[in-house]
């Protein structure tokens, strides 16, 4: 194959030239025309600031390329003017980024942004114009694309979004594209969609990919060449099959440890003890040391050299050839442990009846109402003590609301919500008051969740004292203490405040908050979906450790399926505001009836080559709760769908004693 981007000893340092924080150090890769090379890594090791490098969009004036080069097909980037530079970005190397809201202009319609590309780079007017931008917008799948020319930003839903800026990318016709992390903040569905779609545009193109990501399941399903990034510094490199079958330096081997399954249920997942180190340290050794546990002396005292074969390199004094290694190996503290399965009662300690909430559509000078958004639309739900049911489904079927819904956050419109035999929704304030206790939540983002002007210690304390007030002022500090030590942080930092954390820290006190109203049910609103593969399993062995220890019942929210392989006892999925199908474990994942469940799990990236499971995609997107479809609301995206399923929803079906779907098939 030919080489397309070669990257040598690029260097990029931010801040002071006496102290510098070194994000990019001494970055080598190569890219060949039409691979995908996959970067991989944790937050905070660089990966973002290397592709910003890349195109010397890395911000000035805090931060500068000090070495290296950036040649593609021979040429050296680093050495072109910025006017030279503007012919490149976007006409040949192209960028989309993680979050497509913040990389659109919210005040230019779509068509006006991607004709905008198309003109910067081409001397093309008028109706040639308005045909590419329909060409390019029908190429990355976005439907009826004479409408969606005059849409905004706003009124598209996130799958579209990134369509949009795949279009808007692929208006220079580039022969390399970098991708990062473009399908992080998506569904598996829409996930799905946007991989087969870069798949497709890359054999339609030959483009090459530079592929940004710490999804190890993406990056399986992607990528040709993987290259692991840790600390500013590409620490592994690999063709795909070969790091999949044979991972070699501690950290990958880490990150493939830390990762939820159902195989690892019995046991606590394995954690990469500590942080990513700030890239400011003046490193004597290998910066992965404070975090191994097969560090040797030499990893201490001197950085590790890069050692090549012919398909793999490492950085790791483990592989150096001279075998001259003094073998005073540490033991490994974070072995996983043996958890035990705590047998719940089968009287459920919360139903769900019915649950309706509706939110009204208002229009008009008097806002008079005119319809109604069936967020939550008649769901049925049980949950008993010390189990964890999951809820899964497409961002906008509902999930949160009905969370939101059994706390009382929003009105409930219609159903009942019962917690030991008292129908919360039925209550008084005063009433629910006194019950508001035992039922707590943990939000998506922590750091949106907590006061910035509060410190932890006032953030857990409030959560004290919203309740009976039964503890002095002595008494809550002990507790705070308590607390904070029991999810793992130390007493020392009950004074500092939410923005000195890093996003696995602000969960666990968001976890402790909770924690200090003494719940019998805790609500989990996607606690993990922001998170490293290496936090998250943190989180989740906490989560597992607190249900053992105070038989907890869990509602977990999420559309992360290894989360709920890991966590979940039965699973109910959601479509529209409505369960469509619930179960066992067991049964919903390795026997799913119903069209959708089937569609949700194939689309699910896989670490392992191939699987039984037909791969089934989904077209077009969740329809609007304010106006859903007549019949089954899922019927107009069903392979499977018949007459019938256009004239009238489905009534349950029970298949077992725990297993029961919403569909004409059964």
């Amino acid at each position: 194959m030919t080489t397309l981007l070669k990257v040598t000893y690029l260097t990029t340092h931010i801040g002071s030239e006496t102290r510098p924080v070194r994000p990019v150090d001494e970055i080598s890769f190569s890219v060949e025309k039409g691979e995908t090379f996959a970067l991989l890594g944790e937050s905070g090791c660089g990966k973002s600031m290397t592709a910003l490098s890349l195109l010397r969009l890395n911000p000035q004036p805090v931060s500068r390329i000090v070495r290296g080069k950036v040649e593609l097909a021979g040429q050296d980037l680093l050495n072109l003017s910025e006017a030279e530079m503007e012919h490149i970005r976007g006409r040949r190397i192209a960028m989309i980024f993680q979050e497509p809201q913040s990389s659109l202009n919210p005040v230019l319609s779509v068509g006006q942004q991607i004709g905008e590309a198309l003109q910067w780079h081409f001397d093309i007017n008028g109706e040639a114009l308005h045909n590419r931008i329909v060409e390019l917008l029908s190429s990355v799948g976005i439907p009826d694309p004479l409408q969606r020319i005059k849409a905004y930003p706003h009124q598209l839903s996130g799958g579209m979004k990134q369509r949009v800026m795949i279009a808007i990318a692929l208006a220079g016709e580039p022969e390399l594209l970098i991708a990062d992390e473009p399908t992080t903040a998506l569904d598996v569905t829409i996930q799905a969609q946007i991989l087969d779609l870069l798949k497709q545009i890359q054999r339609d193109t030959g483009m090459a990919i530079l592929l940004i990501s710490h999804d190890l399941a993406v990056v399986a399903q992607m990528a040709d060449h993987v290259a692991v990034m840790y600390a500013g510094q590409i620490v592994e490199t690999a063709p795909r099959e070969d790091f999949f079958q044979q991972v070699n330096h501690p950290y990958s081997q880490k990150l493939f440890e830390a990762l939820p399954t159902e195989q690892k249920r019995q046991q606590q997942l394995t954690v990469i003890k500590g942080n990513v180190p700030a890239l400011d340290t003046v490193f004597k050794g290998c910066r992965f040391v404070e975090r191994c546990d097969k560090a040797i002396t030499q990893c201490d005292q001197t950085p590790p050299k890069w050692y090549q074969d012919e398909q793999q390199g490492v950085r790791c004094h483990l592989y150096d050839p001279s075998d001259n290694l003094i073998s005073d190996q540490k033991q490994n503290e974070n072995a996983p442990s043996v958890l035990q399965s705590i047998p719940f009662e089968q009287k459920p300690v919360l139903v769900l009846d019915d649950l309706q909430v509706h939110f009204p559509i208002k229009k008009g000078l008097l806002q008079r109402t005119v319809g109604q958004v069936r967020a939550v639309d008649g769901v049925n739900l049980q949950l008993r003590q010390a189990e964890t049911v999951a809820l899964v489904g497409e961002s906008g079927c509902g999930k949160t609301t009905v969370g939101k819904g059994i706390l009382q956050l929003v009105k409930v419109t219609g159903g009942q919500v019962v917690y030991h035999d008292k129908v919360l929704n039925k209550l008084t304030n005063s009433e629910l008051r006194s019950q508001r206790n035992a039922l707590q939540i943990i939000f998506q983002d922590p750091y949106a969740s907590m006061n910035p002007r509060m410190t932890v210690s006032q953030v857990i304390e409030e959560a004290m004292l919203a309740g009976p007030a039964t503890l002095n002022a002595n008494e809550r500090t002990e507790r705070i203490v308590h607390l904070l030590e029991r999810v793992g942080l130390d007493a020392q930092y009950k004074h500092h405040y939410p923005h000195e954390f890093s996003g696995g820290q602000r969960q666990r006190i968001c976890i402790a908050r909770a924690l200090a109203a003494d719940p019998k049910v805790l609500i989990c609103d996607e606690p993990t979906s922001a998170l490293d593969v290496s936090v998250q399993a943190q989180i989740l062995n906490l989560l597992r450790e607190l249900q053992q220890e105070f038989d907890l019942s869990y509602f977990f929210i999420t559309h992360n399926i290894s989360v709920v392989e890991y966590l979940a006892h039965r699973i109910a999925v959601m479509y529209l505001g409505r369960i469509v199908e619930q179960g066992s474990r067991n049964e919903i994942l390795k026997s799913p009836k119903h069209p959708y469940t089937q569609a949700l799990l194939a689309a699910v990236p896989k670490l392992e080559g191939g699987t039984e499971r037909e791969v089934i995609r989904l077209e077009g997107e969740l329809p609007s709760p304010g106006n859903p479809p007549q019949g089954c609301h899922f019927h107009q995206r069903c392979p499977k769908a018949m007459a019938e399923c256009k004239t009238a929803y489905p009534e349950p079906t029970q298949l077992s004693a725990d297993h029961e779907v919403r569909c004409f098939l059964y």
